[in-house]
């Protein structure tokens, strides 16, 4: 299920809400949020003692940002570390004293499985279906992700355009700066980047949705600067337990937006897919064993 956090909490709010308290809370949420891992687990009591100030006090202070309990403050704390965090963050992580006598292989596989069933559980199905309309009416697709998600958006990209739908991929720099440029009303950009998102990317749907273009986000937390500039945006969770980032979950969620494209028209799809059966069966890229 989707926690009350993610919907009514986001990281500007937050940010601007910070700059109205005093100095003395200021310093203290400063100590917080630069070591968000720290303070996910401990109590408000616990987490109090360790900031030299009274439970009531941190208590308020963290409505004043707009949480309804300290909880779901601890919520977005969790989000802000994975968001934050690095290889090397992931690979301590990993060596963390109760896990030393544990097999990193199967530690690794775990988390998979778990990131996979966090997507699974929180899952409106309607939303991709809804988003698939969107994308068979719109004029223009442009996908946008660079470094590891250049190999979400071409392995995205290739999909719509084999069944037809008008498409393109940035995965650049300057091919990213330059096209979104001309994506406006009218035309649907697709943004991925997880972590902190990827400066590129972020600019990219930023400027296109200026120009007036329906702007979708994937994303692994509801802290990344994806979600605040998209007009939508669909979560899955890249946490890990070594130096890699988990493709899993997200790989999964690319899966079902193509399948609901591919069923949206399903006639057309089918029709598409019959001319590209016989490539596939016949075209010179494959290797003929004989």
């Amino acid at each position: 299920m989707t926690r009350k956090l993610e919907k009514s909490v986001h990281p500007i709010p937050i940010q601007r809400r910070i700059n109205e308290l005093s100095s003395g809370r200021r310093e203290t949420l400063r100590q917080v949020l630069e070591n968000p891992r720290e303070f996910v687990l401990p109590s408000v009591r616990a987490a109090a003692a360790r900031l030299s100030i009274d439970p009531a006090t941190l208590v308020r202070t963290v409505q004043r940002l707009g949480f309804d309990s300290y909880r779901a403050f601890q919520n977005y704390l969790h989000d802000l570390s994975i968001a934050n965090a690095t290889s090397l963050d992931g690979m301590q992580n990993n060596g963390r004293k109760d896990s030393t006598e544990e097999d990193p292989l199967r530690i690794t596989l775990e988390q998979d499985v778990k990131n996979l069933n966090e997507f699974y559980n929180s899952i409106d199905m309607q939303r991709f279906h809804a988003l698939a309309r969107r994308i068979h009416s719109a004029r223009r697709v442009l996908i946008l992700g660079g470094d590891l998600a250049e190999n979400l958006a071409h392995y995205f990209e290739h999909h719509l355009t084999l069944i037809g739908l008008p498409v393109l991929a940035a995965t650049s720099v300057g091919r990213t700066l330059h096209i979104s440029r001309s994506f406006g009303k009218g035309d649907l950009v697709v943004a991925i980047s997880f972590r902190k998102g990827l400066r590129q990317t972020v600019e990219g749907l930023q400027r296109a949705r200026a120009n007036g273009a329906y702007c979708v986000g994937i994303t692994g937390t509801h802290v990344s600067p994806i979600a605040r500039f998209t007009n939508e945006y669909f979560v899955a969770s890249v946490e890990s337990r070594s130096f890699i980032d988990s493709y899993v979950a997200p790989i999964a969620l690319v899966n079902l937006i193509l399948v609901a494209c591919g069923n949206y028209k399903r006639k057309d799809t089918l029709r598409m897919l019959a001319a590209a059966a016989n490539e596939q069966k016949h075209g010179f890229r494959w290797f003929d064993a004989e």
